[in-house]
């Protein structure tokens, strides 16, 4: 069996060019709300709500996607509204249509991202889903190294030129939208009955089996633990790492995470998704722990490349152990669920983590975040990875 099936492919190179397109705007979207009057207070706001509405609809287009027994409807009206968010942006400059454009744009990613990753999942088998999920991680993180890396082109010979970059980033957008129509989704999917609610994933929480819950748990400790990347970038800054080269570092990121995820899911299938996921968490304490002592520039751009391989032991992964853990009926309700509480999550441990670095200093997120990533790490060790084979009747054991 062809592990990168043509519907895989064709949905990896939507991702691909959509993150081209949100990433060209990732490190200047403050930039850009700031120019037009936005005060740092407002930003927050803005995109706390903004992520909290994303958060939220996953669960709830994801427990759709199962009721209606299809996914592709979700997908294409998701990376629609992402795309059309864009040059909304720079159509208007009054903080009530910005705060629309930018709703719109989490609203599409809370619609596509459940059903698009239950179809990666129906696309797969329980051999190989680490794999599929790996690669589709890959060619999504490509596109969030080339999307930055034009930004900065583009700004370099056009100073300040925010709306006309914005105007740019529909294209890749709309590339990807295009693309859905080359995917033809399996019809071997049945419909779920039952009724959505904006809860569902308190819902599913509450009836879901043991062997979804206990890697799930783990992974929201590790949600609220893991607080926005800006404070890694902030504490770059911090050891005396200038603007342009911490965008560099964020670059370079990427690139490890695009590099690095097709190998460690392959090597998850074959060797156990929980070793790799606590691996990648050892990584990433690693690499908090080190930034709480370290100043030397090139042990920091060690470090980032370090992360980006978390990134790969842990991202795709986690999803890929989800839907070998329920049923193919229920499967996007289930990641929808996680990623539902995992957004909740980290914008609580974002707030953990300013409290901390405000009372105490950046030395001292660095280290608690590490110490306790560790812990969870060693948690992973003793979670039991079963999962349900594809007739839903038998329960195998890695």
């Amino acid at each position: 069996m062809k592990i990168i099936s043509r519907t895989i492919i064709v949905l990896s190179f939507v991702s691909f060019f959509t993150d081209v397109a949100s990433e060209m705007l990732y490190p200047v979207m403050p930039l850009y709300l700031k120019h037009i009057g936005f005060s740092i207070v407002f930003i927050g706001i803005l995109e706390g709500i903004a992520e909290g509405l994303s958060g939220i609809s996953k669960a709830y287009f994801g427990k759709w996607s199962d009721v209606i027994g299809k996914r592709m409807p979700f997908v294409r009206i998701g990376y629609l509204l992402s795309a059309i968010s864009r040059p909304m942006m720079v159509a208007l400059s009054h903080p009530i249509w910005v705060f629309l454009a930018r709703s719109i744009d989490r609203l599409g990613k809370g619609i596509r991202t459940s059903a698009r990753d239950a179809l990666l999942s129906d696309e797969s088998t329980k051999e190989n889903k680490a794999k599929v999920f790996g690669f589709h991680r890959s060619m999504d993180t490509f596109g969030a190294v080339l999307g930055p890396s034009l930004a900065l082109l583009f700004l370099y010979f056009y100073p300040e030129h925010y709306k006309e970059l914005f105007l740019l980033a529909f294209i890749p957008g709309i590339l990807a939208v295009l693309l859905t129509y080359f995917i033809k989704e399996k019809t071997n999917i049945h419909p779920v009955p039952g009724k959505v609610s904006v809860w569902e994933f308190f819902k599913y929480w509450k009836s879901s089996n043991q062997q979804y819950k206990s890697p799930v748990i783990g992974f929201l400790l590790f949600a609220i633990i893991n607080s926005s990347d800006v404070f890694l970038l902030l504490r770059a800054k911090e050891l005396g790492i200038s603007d342009q080269m911490v965008i560099g570092l964020y670059i370079f990121y990427n690139f490890m995470y695009a590099v690095a995820a097709y190998p460690l899911g392959a090597l998850a299938d074959k060797i156990g998704l929980k070793y790799v996921y606590a691996f990648g968490l050892s990584l990433f304490a690693t690499v908090y722990f080190c930034l709480g002592y370290t100043n030397e520039t090139s042990i920091i751009i060690l470090l980032f490349a370090i992360y980006g391989i978390f990134s790969a032991a842990t991202e795709g992964i986690s999803k890929a152990w989800i839907s070998k853990a329920v049923h193919k009926h229920e499967t996007a309700t289930a990641i929808g669920t996680y990623s539902s509480f995992q957004s909740v999550f980290t914008l609580i441990s974002s707030t953990i983590a300013g409290i901390i670095w405000y009372n105490w200093s950046g030395q001292a997120l660095m280290i608690y975040t590490g110490i306790t990533t560790a812990l969870i790490a060693i948690y992973f060790l003793f979670v039991k990875e079963k999962g349900v084979d594809p007739d839903n009747a038998i329960l195998a054991k890695h």
